[in-house]
């Protein structure tokens, strides 16, 4: 399954005599099984087929692409064997069901996203897929289809989100995605957001261009003025920017087209001071804000700008899909709140289908439900298996348990093995650690865990706890969304948690002491991927990095690696009584080290994954040193350009045979 793929990534290099594992040597070794938890993750994109009511298809952002043929009752993935799993836009030609096109990159800014490699396309209803281009997009928000000719698409492509790059603004095809046109550009720093092809003529063109950049750490992110909306009459030879009722030095916007009065427009428009709905009846000529009412126009999740939609038949019913999906029978004047929790929050995106406004797919933070009364029942989220799983641990029961924090809901317990046959609903539960965490068993009771930032669950009693060695953070004990909680292998009884600082508790987070002055940069150098936001970036430096990963050795007790995500790396040989800078030379400043895993057959050896994301660079890097970070070598030979590594594990049995990682793949 692509999820788990992305999940727990595991590729393998081969080094030391091993030798170079032939293609498919591993395939009859390495088999993956789907344990769940069937509990829907963050979900971008959404499509249904007018011509099929009961066909849908959605698409979490770092998952591939499912298909439902039952109103949304069951799913099934139908992109596993394409080399990316993040995903935009979906869109299926009104004039043909069979052609889908699918824009990867998940389209959203996040401090943690995944980026794409251009845009698919399937002429069999998703059976099969091509790879048509536009590979160095990374993230593609929106896909529009000419209603009346299949081969006519525009694509709105973001580009890199951590740096400059040609390959953004809005692209057309002619030829169903044989060659693309550049036809709506400002610069290398602005990319476009959304596209919509007017239904009832389809030479007039909506587009909203977007200027941001996510910053090297995390929450960075700066904003620019060069976003705005533009209309082509022409098919989108020239394009013309309207203005009129608008806010200045827009950032994004995002469109929508009452299919009913195709004149009728809604936008939700973001500044660096303000997020807002404005309404346009003319065409785009002029543009009003309809409410007072803040809350349709909220970013999701803090950022994510909304998605409007109209109802087909009736220009005066619009949808806003927010921190809650918003509905206004209005025309926008009043609004109420139409779906919320439980079963989703953080709406992204909403599809109606223009032949019965009752059918609607709407796709959250908590994957995709379909309704076909309007909203008055719902199909369940608890039938996709696309949670997003930052890291995985195994306990030592029997059979054994796999523990993660799931974005966007919470965290999971899952038995490898169920009673019943399979595994089923009632073979995993929320074991109360949030959303981002590392989540570990204690080793000698395993109905204990502990994990986030940070708690002590107690599966017995049902009991949580905040242990955290302090109460609240301050400038001296600083975390962030994803923090190491790792048990010793060599003592039970000991554990480890890090922010800025690492921590360690002998009696389950009773007490703590902290073992390490603050490993992060002092200072630093701005990478070159911030380029003209130099000096907006330059009022956010200051000390704020935190300890990334924690390896504790199997051979030595004394022994500890830290990594930063600013890209610093020390080693105590002594309990942490003393720390030393061990970091490689051509790491630099927010070169996140995101995994080091301490060497099982050398207590001088160890392995580092570094994720160069965050500074624009698609590389894949691995290091290694055998003289405890005296010298270090990068061992990336065999892995494809394009792979980034997230981990990196030594097999325990067999030395000198290493397992990476990536994010797309093996």
């Amino acid at each position: 399954m692509q999820w788990i793929r992305n999940a727990i990534t595991i590729g393998f290099v081969t080094v030391w005599g091993i030798g170079q594992a032939r293609s498919g040597e591993f395939d009859s070794i390495l088999r993956w099984r789907n344990i769940g938890p069937y509990r829907g993750g963050r979900t971008r994109a959404v499509c249904g087929v007018p011509s099929e009511p009961n066909v849908f298809y959605m698409a979490p952002v770092n998952g591939g692409v499912f298909k439902s043929i039952d109103y949304g009752r069951t799913w099934q993935p139908i992109f596993d064997d394409q080399p990316t799993a993040s995903i935009g836009a979906i869109a299926v030609a009104p004039s043909n069901p069979n052609i889908v096109y699918v824009g990867s990159g998940e389209g959203l800014h996040r401090p943690d996203l995944s980026v794409g490699d251009g845009v698919y396309k399937s002429t069999d209803a998703g059976q099969t897929w091509t790879h048509l281009g536009l590979r160095d997009g990374q993230q593609i928000p929106q896909l529009a289809v000419d209603p009346k000719n299949a081969d006519r698409i525009f694509v709105a492509v973001a580009g890199h989100p951590y740096g400059p790059n040609e390959e953004r603004g809005v692209y057309r095809s002619v030829d169903g995605g044989k060659t693309f046109e550049k036809v709506l550009y400002r610069d290398e720093n602005v990319g476009a957001s959304d596209v919509q092809i007017d239904p009832s003529d389809p030479a007039i063109v909506y587009a909203g261009l977007w200027e941001s950049r996510e910053g090297p750490w995390e929450n960075g992110v700066f904003n620019g003025s060069g976003g705005g909306i533009f209309k082509s009459v022409d098919g989108g030879k020239t394009w013309r920017q309207l203005t009129n009722g608008l806010p200045d030095n827009i950032v994004q916007a995002n469109l929508a087209i009452a299919p009913s009065a195709p004149k009728t427009l809604f936008a939700a428009v973001k500044t660096k001071t303000i997020a807002k709905l404005y309404r346009s009846d003319d065409g785009g000529e002029t543009w009003r804000g309809t409410t007072d009412d803040p809350r349709p126009g909220l970013g999701i999740g803090g950022g994510d700008l909304p998605v409007v939609r109209f109802d087909p038949k009736n220009p005066e019913i619009v949808y806003s899909a927010s921190i809650v999906c918003w509905k206004s029978t209005d025309g926008g004047k009043i609004w109420d709140g139409w779906r919320g929790a439980p079963g989703g929050d953080d709406y992204q995106n909403i599809w109606i289908d223009p032949n019965n406004p009752d059918v609607i797919l709407l796709g959250s933070d908590q994957g995709a439900i379909v309704t076909v009364n309007g909203g008055k029942s719902w199909s369940s989220w608890y039938n996709q298996p696309t949670a997003q799983l930052y890291h995985v641990s195994a306990d030592n029961s029997f059979p054994y348990r796999l523990y993660s924090g799931q974005q966007e809901s919470g965290s999971v317990g899952i038995k490898s093995r169920g009673d019943q046959g399979e595994i089923t609903f009632r073979d995993w539960r929320p074991v109360a650690a949030e959303e981002y965490g590392y989540v570990v068993a204690d080793p000698l009771d395993p109905d204990l865990i502990i994990g986030g930032k940070l708690t002590r669950f107690d599966r017995r009693t049902g009991q949580a706890q905040n242990i955290l060695p302090v109460p609240v953070e301050t400038e001296d004990f600083r975390m962030l969304r994803t923090e190491p909680v790792v048990f010793s292998l060599l003592d039970p009884h000991l554990l480890f948690f890090a922010g800025n600082t690492l921590w360690q508790t002998r009696d389950r987070g009773d007490h703590w002491e902290k073992i390490s002055p603050d490993l992060s940069r002092p200072n630093y150098e701005l990478p070159a991927s911030i380029g003209k936001y130099k000096e907006g970036a330059m009022k956010q430096v200051h000390r704020r990095g935190v300890i990334y990963t924690v390896a504790p050795s199997p051979l030595d007790a004394n022994r500890i690696w830290c990594g930063t995500d600013d890209g610093l790396m020390h080693l105590t040989s002594d309990g942490g009584k003393t720390w030393s800078n061990v970091t490689p030379p051509s790491i630099s400043a927010w070169q996140k080290i995101s995994l080091i895993e301490a060497g099982h057959f050398d207590a001088n050896t160890a392995y580092a994954a570094i994720n160069t994301l965050r500074i624009d660079d698609l590389r894949p890097h691995i290091f290694a040193t055998h003289d405890s970070g005296k010298t270090w070598t990068e061992i990336v030979n065999g892995i494809p350009a394009g792979q980034i590594v997230n981990a990196v594990r030594e097999d325990p049995e067999r030395k000198g045979l290493l397992f990476a990682g990536t994010e797309e793949g093996v």
